[in-house]
């Protein structure tokens, strides 16, 4: 059985922009790599995983990808989080996901919800982890530039809460609910509620945050749950699996899908992060590994602040990068994304995800971009069932 490279380029698909020649990013961009792979390679467009009404999410889709049916699997957004960042999870906490976000300290409406994509949070979190209220502990730990990761610990907790995030600008933040009728729920939710309003209080004053045209002067929170076991990728697939990412979330699904994380210096979920690095570790985990998944995170938040323009060099920087790839023996290598982020929309949307396979046969394909996908061998595909066609091949 060949070794499989599966790379996640978050965030690929899109829809044609007129200011690139009613092209989309990845169809703009000149990536001669990716487009050998294709060449020489198996396409299609993979659909991605939804809840009916909904636009795809990140951790839904991942779960998805290698085989997990998140409506049964998702723990919560807040867990996978919580572990990536390395976090201690106890039985019974409730982890949350956070994102820092400026708010009109008149009347409390959102005027960014990333806090201008803050990076410097160090202070901020001093000044809110370890907070107490009825006897419950607050623990805050950071993220990747905005984002934070918080568990609830104490006794009668509930992960059946709502969120505070409203998800748009103008908004004021909405009050944490119960989803039940549970104390337990009630009383999250109560003490969720005096955590959040205590933190406004305490960042607002904080001295960095006066200097800022944007002060990180309120957390919204979503996602919340509760950490359980699954089995893992390697025992469902009998094969030893690891991983290679910068962002919490993914190295977080990769923990709880039970794969071995790859240390690499300078990778992290942004634009800057080292794609050399990234590329040069996967040969010797491979040597160790039949499974190797590698997340590329920044393609999805140019997206999501409209910036096709950097969507399309990142994709070409990835290129640019994906040489030493080319040269690997006996292994199945696979591209494609957890789901489309239309630059135009500035969200996730519900456009297909094109994939390559290179390893194992070849179709008429000529370039990797959603357009030549289509015509593929591989056609359209359910995300949920990817795996089992990757494995397939790989055999």
């Amino acid at each position: 059985m060949k070794k499989i490279i599966l790379v996640v380029i978050d965030g690929l698909g899109d829809r044609p922009i007129s200011q690139l020649g009613n092209k989309t990013p990845l169809e703009a961009a000149k990536t001669p790599n990716l487009d050998f792979l294709a060449r020489d390679g198996i396409g299609g467009l993979v659909l991605p995983w939804v809840k009916e009404g909904k636009l795809p999410t990140s951790e839904d889709t991942h779960l998805a990808l290698f085989g997990f049916d998140p409506g049964k699997f998702n723990p919560g957004r807040g867990v996978l989080e919580v572990l990536g960042m390395g976090m201690k999870i106890l039985p019974g906490d409730i982890c949350l996901r956070g994102n820092f976000a400026t708010v009109n300290p008149k009347n409390l409406k959102i005027i960014h919800r990333r806090a201008g994509r803050i990076e410097k949070t160090k202070d901020l979190i001093r000044a809110i982890s370890g907070i107490e209220i009825e006897n419950i502990k607050f623990l805050v730990e950071k993220g990747v530039s905005h984002r934070i990761g918080i568990i609830i610990r104490g006794k009668g907790l509930s992960p059946r809460i709502s969120d505070s995030d409203p998800k748009i600008t103008g908004a004021k933040p909405l009050q944490v609910v119960s989803l039940d009728k549970s104390k337990e729920a009630e009383f999250t939710a109560r003490v969720l509620n005096h955590f959040l309003a205590k933190a406004h209080l305490i960042l607002k004053d904080q001295p960095s945050n006066k200097k800022r045209k944007l002060p990180a002067n309120y957390i919204l929170v979503r996602g919340a749950g509760r950490y359980k076991e699954i089995e893992t990728f390697q025992k469902k697939n009998k094969m030893k699996a690891c991983c290679i990412a910068g962002g919490p979330l993914y190295k977080g699904i990769a923990k709880f899908l039970g794969m071995k994380l790859i240390k690499v210096k300078g990778a992290n979920a942004l634009s800057s992060t080292s794609l050399g690095n990234k590329i040069r570790a996967v040969k010797g985990a491979l040597k160790k590994n039949d499974f190797l998944f590698l997340h590329v995170k920044a393609a999805d938040n140019l997206a999501e602040d409209g910036n096709f323009q950097g969507k399309k060099e990142f994709i070409e920087k990835i290129d640019k990068n994906l040489k030493p790839l080319l040269n690997l023996k006996n292994t199945l290598i696979v591209i494609t994304a957890d789901h489309s982020t239309c630059s135009d929309l500035k969200k996730h949307c519900l456009e297909p995800v094109p994939i390559l396979i290179y390893g194992d046969g070849r179709d008429s394909i000529e370039k990797f971009s959603e357009k030549s996908c289509r015509k593929g061998k591989i056609g359209r595909i359910e995300q949920k069932n990817l795996i089992k066609e990757i494995l397939r091949y790989a055999k």
